[in-house]
């Protein structure tokens, strides 16, 4: 990837294209294919074999992402999370009062969060499901508040009923970590709706996810299993440009996986859909440093945040909007440098 005076002279050279039309440029990639056991083999790849290979492909890497819930996607986007939940991994708890959610949102909005998801079921490793009626309770009060106030708000739920009802309140955007396979009535609502899309890939559910996830090539398996659902959302009128992928890090994942995906996030691009992705405070974070608390991994998720926008990532999902917006601040600022 090449940013800055090297994307632009690169561009101008024509030996690079700029991808999604931000200001990350690529000088060529990757092809790859399934062996016999289904596993990816990586070819080293120039612009021209890419092409070559799939210039339908070539032309999602290379289209510039529409308006998404009325945000422009030219600059890359801060959600700050609102955990309405008494027994979410990172921070459970601290604002299960609906007052309390409520200033936690308009807390982040100040410190740089574009969007504010807000979430009302713990969908961490063992989480137990609420019913429909409690996660109602807990973040339509909380949703109509801060949309009242002009916030860009999202759901973060899996529930039809909780999706109508978070879109009636004024939430622009539908976050589900089951892309819309939880419920029956989720892709209906949701197409209907208006709302943008995050579709979330989770192998498993919240309670046994982590218990032996296997993939024969997480990134393929994954590009798979998107192509699957935005097809299927398509046949129900809904165009691409609503739908925002999120690789889903930690769910049902080991960490060599989830590290293959980080590597690997570029790959997505080629649907022609912004990118989400959520990293922040997980669990890997501190198995690969020194077993942190999730509070204490605030270094490892502003690296893979910085990470994620070097990849062309329009969308970071954060507990710490601050430290994220001075990351992508570095990270925009270094783009641009010399251009």
């Amino acid at each position: 990837m090449l940013t800055g005076a090297a994307a632009a002279r690169a561009i101008a050279a024509g030996t690079a294209l700029p991808l999604a039309g931000g200001p990350v440029a690529f000088g060529g990639g990757e092809i790859v294919r399934r062996d016999g056991a289904g596993q990816g083999v990586r070819e080293a790849a120039s612009l021209t074999e890419i092409e070559r290979h799939s210039a339908d492909l070539l032309a999602g890497f290379l289209r510039p992402r529409a308006q998404w819930a009325g945000l422009d996607l030219g600059m890359p986007r801060i959600m700050g999370i609102v955990n309405v939940t008494p027994d979410s991994f990172s921070d459970g708890g601290d604002y299960a009062d609906p007052a309390a959610a409520i200033a936690r949102g308009v807390a982040l909005a100040a410190a740089g969060a574009d969007i504010l998801d807000i979430g009302g079921e713990s969908t961490r490793p063992g989480a137990a499901p609420v019913t429909v009626e409690e996660e109602l309770n807990r973040v339509i009060p909380v949703i109509r508040a801060l949309a009242e106030r002009g916030h860009c708000v999202s759901v973060d739920t899996r529930h039809a009923a909780v999706m109508a009802a978070a879109v009636e309140a004024g939430a622009r955007i539908i976050n589900d970590v089951t892309a819309l396979t939880g419920d029956p009535a989720a892709e209906a609502v949701a197409a209907r709706s208006g709302a943008a899309i995050i579709l979330m890939h989770m192998q498993g559910e919240p309670r046994t996810m982590q218990a032996d996830p296997v993939y024969a090539d997480a990134t393929l398996d994954l590009i798979d299993y998107f192509a699957a659902r935005i097809a299927r959302l398509e046949a129900l009128g809904v165009d691409r440009a609503r739908v925002s992928l999120d690789p889903g890090i930690g769910f049902g994942k080991k960490d060599p996986h989830n590290l293959l995906i980080l590597n690997e996030l570029a790959a997505f691009h080629g649907f022609g859909c912004p990118l989400t992705l959520g990293v922040s405070r997980k669990s890997f974070i501190g198995r690969l440093s020194r077993g942190e608390a999730p509070k204490e991994r605030l270094g490892g998720s502003v690296a893979i945040a910085a990470l994620a926008l070097d990849r062309g990532v329009q969308i970071v999902r954060v507990h710490d909007v601050a430290a994220t917006f001075q990351a992508r601040a570095m990270v925009l600022a270094l783009a641009g440098a010399g251009a």
